[in-house]
């Protein structure tokens, strides 16, 4: 599911709320998210899971293309890690595999 899908989704979903408004709202969210992990800080949603970095450090490589050997710089990078709910819901996929959120159906946790 891309993001515009998600959005179309959840504004069919709460129609007291305008496609702007959940539109508006989403980005504020994924904004907020991302400047935190910015700041260098942890984001936990309960029961969805936690964003945080992680830091890789300085390594060779290879070009695949020309097999030549580079270095490559240390750096952080977005992790994401499922919460407790959200990988028992996924786990569960035989019990859920109906489900098809584009088609707005109830989302698991529900």
């Amino acid at each position: 599911m891309t993001k515009s899908e998600f959005i179309d989704w959840l504004a069919r979903r709460q129609t007291q709320l305008d496609y702007s408004d959940v539109d508006q709202a989403i980005n504020v969210i994924l904004e907020s998210i991302a400047g935190a992990l910015t700041a260098g800080e942890r984001v936990e949603i309960r029961s969805f899971g936690s964003f945080s970095l992680h830091y890789r450090p300085e390594r060779i490589g290879r070009n695949p293309k020309s097999g030549e050997i580079v270095s490559i710089s240390s750096r952080y990078v977005p992790y994401f890690k499922p919460g407790k709910q959200l990988r028992e819901d996924v786990n569960n996929i035989e019990e859920n595999s109906g489900a098809d959120i584009s088609q707005d159906t109830e989302l698991a946790s529900e």
